[in-house]
């Protein structure tokens, strides 16, 4: 196993515990290697600092697998993913769920590794090209442990922002192991029942780590009228109207992402000639609202980080105090604004700047009641503050 000498800021951040080593000017010197190599972190004086997973053409050139000597092995790994799966089973309440995350990286030991669970299936993901030639091992192991009925990888492309908005019927999914799932696989949340896609798309139609965040919104629907933002596949849209809101209108700008959200209204057998679904541009959509005079009891935001659409593009940084403007006129006195995003570069202060703006520019009291994240399936170390990414805040109008 060969040595790789990191900088002075490098040796600081892994004895605070921090798994990436970021590209600078000591691991530039470094000597030429491949993806999924196994080196030896030292400083400058030979102390050995760590194991790491090598991807030299990343910005994040090595990742930590442990402070100790080790070998990336069928026994290392399933020492790794025992208390993985062990969490999920002593933390979560999977009442009626059969879709969550079972490997969530950083936050389980196997950075730029995710693995979830769409019922008998499992998904994994790379975001480090560092796993690719341990694929086949962790599939075995996988297959072992948990004897899913299939295992899919669906691949990571490295201009996924620019995709966002294209690629909703690409295949990006492929079955590395067991039985092939259905085009349109169904899993259950909360009770709910939702289509996902393991082949096709850069996202599976259901964003897991919103679970706990659809529960907690059920309560709060009955007989409102709820605007969704953002709609994407209407996960959030169906948890509305199968508690009792008495109308649901969901905006998207793809036709294809608004015809899998009417399919997901009817597989929970709620009529969607009830509810109504608007395919474009959501501040054009909003314009229009806006003008017919619409109101509405709760408006959520959930827009992706960087999404491009035929007239402009919106970004978190910029885009959200925009949207929060636009849209509180829409909202009734006493009404919930409730904004998410995803973004790992934006934290809370930063995010609370945009909704301040968005407030003030409308002229309106905004006032935050709740304040969420990822649930406990999506783990984060201490040491890794980037793992805490999800901010889903629960405001009130006046």
């Amino acid at each position: 196993m060969q040595q790789r000498i990191v900088g002075p800021e490098t040796v600081r951040m892994l004895e605070l515990g921090h798994p990436w080593v970021i590209s600078d000017s000591f691991t530039k010197r470094w000597a030429k290697g491949q993806p999924g190599e196994l080196v030896v972190l030292t400083d400058e004086r030979g102390k050995r600092l760590a194991t790491a997973l090598l991807d030299p053409a990343d910005r994040v050139v090595a990742r930590v697998l442990s402070y100790t000597p080790m070998q990336l092995d069928r026994a290392w790994l399933k020492k790794r993913l025992q208390p993985a799966i062990s969490l999920r089973e002593n933390y979560l309440q999977l009442n009626e769920t059969n879709a969550y995350r079972l490997v969530n990286g950083e936050g389980d030991g196997l950075p730029g590794l995710t693995v979830d669970r769409y019922a008998g299936y499992l998904l994994v993901q790379l975001y480090c090209e560092g796993w690719r030639p341990h694929l086949k091992l962790l599939t075995s192991v996988l297959q072992e442990q948990l004897q899913p009925v299939g295992i899919y990888e669906k691949t990571r492309p490295q201009n996924t922002r620019e995709l966002e908005a294209v690629s909703d019927s690409k295949k990006y999914g492929r079955l590395l192991a067991g039985s092939p799932a259905p085009q349109r696989l169904e899993v259950q949340e909360n009770g709910l029942n939702f289509l996902v896609s393991l082949e096709e798309g850069l996202n599976t139609g259901l964003f897991l780590d919103q679970r706990e965040n659809r529960r907690a919104l059920m309560p709060r629907m009955a007989g409102k009228r709820f605007l969704n933002l953002f709609a994407y596949t209407g996960a959030f849209s169906v948890a509305a109207a199968a508690a009792g809101a008495s109308q649901v209108t969901s905006v998207d700008v793809s036709s294809g992402y608004t015809d899998w959200n009417r399919a997901n209204f009817g597989v929970n057998r709620l009529n969607p000639k009830q509810h109504r679904f608007l395919v474009g541009d959501c501040m054009a959509k909003l314009a229009e609202l806006a003008t017919a005079k619409e109101r509405f009891e709760v408006i959520l935001m959930d827009p992706p980080s960087f999404s491009t659409t035929g007239k402009g593009r919106f970004t978190t940084r910029g885009g959200t105090s925009d949207l929060v403007a636009v849209s509180l006129p829409l909202l009734n006195e006493g009404g919930l604004l409730i904004c998410s995003s995803n973004h790992q570069k934006t934290d809370l202060a930063d995010y609370l700047k945009e909704l301040r703006r968005g407030a003030l520019q409308a002229g309106v009291e905004l006032r935050v009641i709740e304040h969420k994240g990822q649930p406990a399936d999506f783990p984060y170390p201490v040491t890794f503050p980037e793992g805490r990414y999800l901010k889903y805040l629960v405001c009130v109008k006046g």
